[in-house]
């Protein structure tokens, strides 16, 4: 009796991995198929609420099961993705291809994978508040709008808080000087 007891313990404890590695497999796959969203006239920045359109250079946006934030700049997504409450999230994030795009106004049929993308910070284009992050989905690309107009590519992984802040120091700077009429005198 308890030798049959065990057997369909066993067999139902299987029954139960199989279910939960096949609900594993659902997520993940779910999460590989969420699609980018275009952007709107009217669409507001999950972080600062300012519209999205009135600000030039890539857009970025996370997208989940059942909501889509949408932010005005990609390093508003980066920032609210590194946050440590959203990384439990099953979202993909996706951001704009400017190797493809007019800095003035991004395609959306060109938002590409924000965690593969190259992304040049430091430059003098101007974007959304804070630091500009220019996206591509190509390495050539970046690395060509960082020779031109300044900057340095880096990867998804390497863009973290002190990035984003460095950033953002780096673009106040340049603005005080641009601004000084004695700067580099």
């Amino acid at each position: 009796m308890t030798f049959v007891f065990l057997k369909r313990a066993g067999l139902f404890f299987s029954l139960l991995l199989i279910l939960g590695l096949v609900a594993c497999g659902d997520t993940e796959k779910q999460v590989q198929t969420l699609k980018p969203v275009a952007f709107h006239s009217g669409d507001e920045c999950h972080i600062c609420g300012m519209l999205i359109e009135n600000f030039p250079g890539p857009k970025g946006e996370a997208v989940e099961q059942n909501s889509v934030k949408k932010f005005c700049s990609t390093a508003e997504l980066i920032g609210w993705w590194l946050q440590p409450e959203n990384q439990h999230l099953s979202a993909k994030l996706y951001v704009h291809d400017m190797g493809r795009s007019e800095w003035a106004k991004p395609d959306d049929n060109y938002l590409i994978d924000a965690t593969t993308a190259y992304y040049v910070v430091g430059t003098k284009l101007k974007g959304a508040m804070g630091v500009v992050l220019a996206s591509f989905a190509d390495e050539q690309a970046a690395q060509q709008l960082a020779e031109h107009e300044g900057g340095r590519v880096l990867r998804f992984a390497e863009i973290d808080q002190h990035v984003l802040q460095m950033g953002a120091s780096m673009d106040t700077a340049h603005e005080h000087a641009s601004l000084d009429p004695h700067a580099g005198h």
